[in-house]
């Protein structure tokens, strides 16, 4: 059934195509507890994932797929027999599954990617939507790279792909080669010569290669486009995706031009998701980002200033609150009880079961020891430092370490990492300045060697019994690790950051194994030390 005419359905993909931005990678209990914000959110379609990719994709999708009531549940697919039946098998279990399978069907891509022919497409295409409609009745079919695809061609596989049961047709910006113009001019292109066509829904995906993901993704909704594939914060491959947040408050806020259109979103967590994401990805959100960024309603100039002390709407076209932006929050202290703290991390957005809960309740209770006062944005960071241990066990937990360093000394740091077999590890190192050294014992404890590419240190909240996290971008076998770590003492914020680092290539490698250093055990160097 096509969607109503007023009614733009939001597809998110932060979990997939946001996901493949590169370390932006999550673990199982960062997708679910993203996926719950999504749907607090209000998004229409939640895809999850693409289920043949690893088992931990599908994983992932299955368990969202489980648990996350509300939104429709989507698994990728390529058209190909195998990612379609995986696909099912992922999402069968959603109250409202869908499978999105897709093809190229430019004729640059279907000659030197494909190494096919036009007629293989169609057919492949013809061949996959039946196979997934005969599984899940709600298939989306995307036509990728759509936007350098010759029409005719393009309008033929889509009359095919109706036929054979989809019911929502996704048109790719695959590399964001498109103008505004021309991408609304296809999709009522699409509209006006694909038969078919007016029985289902038309959707937007668009790529910010040069900069008009957003201006893209709106051309598309004016030319009938009634479904709209983005991501929170634009995350994506390469520059990224239509950005969700933009796009929502562009349709609500000049609803005069796109003439009353409207999503089920609800704006005032557009802010709460953004900053979720950051901290769970480690992307932070550049501060003149539209909507969500830290300078999005700041004005520092003094002509502005003055306007908006008079009247908000000579500077501001959208008020703050309206996306979640407030100056009130919650303090929390020693005193806070269990009830408080629930209720708190609630109302931000995290959902744990007791046994979690009341490891942070323990979290918390030592922060507020530290601390004379406890902000949203500490029980924020204790959230996510929880959700990034993931639903396993890490291979390595520190333990303690020690520092020492000073003017005229040579830094040093010694390090004790418990491992998940059992085993408790040792080393000292000299090194740079105290987070070099105490880098160095980890690796060499670990038995893996990464490289430090970016490290950043922030302050949690203000004043100087603040939290301070630490956020490391690392290389490892070509891949993109991010590491990210809380603490009031900032030199262990770095150590659980890189430990972080460490224990996800750790992951890529398997079974625990001794480093080529031949680190002994605390016993067995005891042991061999006796003898």
């Amino acid at each position: 059934m096509a969607n109503p005419s007023d009614r733009v359905l939001i597809f998110d993909t932060t979990l997939r195509d946001g996901e493949q931005s590169p370390g932006a990678s999550m673990n199982l209990a960062e997708k679910l507890e993203i996926a719950h914000a999504l749907r607090a959110l209000g998004v229409d379609i939640i895809e999850a994932g693409f289920p043949i990719a690893s088992p931990g994709d599908f994983e992932a999708v299955q368990a969202i797929a489980r648990e996350v009531n509300g939104p429709t549940i989507c698994g990728l697919a390529r058209c190909a027999a195998a990612d379609i039946d995986r696909a099912a098998e992922a999402v069968k279990d959603a109250a409202q599954p869908r499978i999105h399978t897709f093809i190229s069907t430019s004729d640059i891509h279907i000659t030197h990617q494909l190494r096919s022919d036009r007629k293989s497409v169609l057919a492949k295409a013809r061949e996959c939507v039946a196979r997934a409609r005969a599984q899940i009745s709600d298939i989306e079919f995307s036509p990728m790279d759509a936007t350098r695809s010759e029409l005719d061609f393009l309008y033929e596989v889509l009359e095919a792909v109706i036929a054979e049961g989809a019911t929502t047709l996704n048109i790719p910006d695959t590399v964001g080669y498109a103008t505004p113009a021309e991408y609304g001019a296809l999709i009522a292109g699409i509209r006006k010569n694909v038969r078919g066509a007016d029985k289902v829904v038309i959707s937007t995906h668009t790529h910010d290669d040069l900069g008009l993901a957003v201006a893209n993704a709106l051309a598309g909704v004016e030319g009938g486009a009634r479904q709209v594939e983005c991501t929170i914060n634009g995350i994506g491959e390469r520059a990224g995706n239509a950005a969700l947040e933009e796009v929502v408050m562009a349709l609500r806020t000049r609803s005069d031009v796109y003439k009353g259109l409207h999503t089920a979103i609800n704006t005032k967590l557009l802010v709460p998701s953004s900053r979720k994401l950051a901290l769970v990805t480690g992307l932070a959100v550049p501060r003149n980002k539209a909507i969500v960024g830290q300078n999005a309603f700041a004005h520092e100039s003094g002509i502005h200033q003055d306007g908006v002390l008079k009247h908000r709407n000579t500077y501001e076209i959208m008020v703050p609150a309206d996306v979640g932006l407030t100056d009130t929050e919650l303090v929390l202290g020693k005193h806070s009880g269990r009830h408080a703290l629930r209720q708190r991390v609630e109302a931000l957005g995290y959902h744990f079961d007791d046994t979690q809960f009341q490891l942070l309740f323990e979290q918390f209770k030592a922060l507020a020891d530290r601390k004379k006062t406890v902000y949203d944005a500490d029980v924020e960071a204790l959230a996510e430092a929880m959700l990034h241990k993931g639903s396993t066990s890490a291979m390595w937990t520190l333990e303690a370490f020690t520092t020492n360093a000073g003017t005229g000394t040579i830094p040093m740091a010694a390090v004790c990492l418990w491992r998940n077999d059992g085993e408790i590890f040792k080393d000292a190192a000299m090194g740079d300045g105290p987070i070099d050294a105490i880098f160095k014992c980890i690796e060499r404890i670990a038995g893996i060697e990464v490289k430090l590419r970016d490290y950043r240190v922030r302050s949690v909240t203000d004043g100087e019994d603040a939290q301070g996290e630490a956020q490391l971008e690392c290389e490892y076998q070509g891949q993109t690790l991010r590491g990210r770590g809380v603490s009031t003492d900032i030199v262990e914020a770095s150590a659980q950051a890189f430990l972080q680092v460490i224990n996800r290539a750790a992951q890529k490698l398997g079974p625990a194994r001794l480093n080529p250093y031949d680190v002994q055990p605390v016993a067995a160097a005891q042991e061999a030390a006796g003898s």
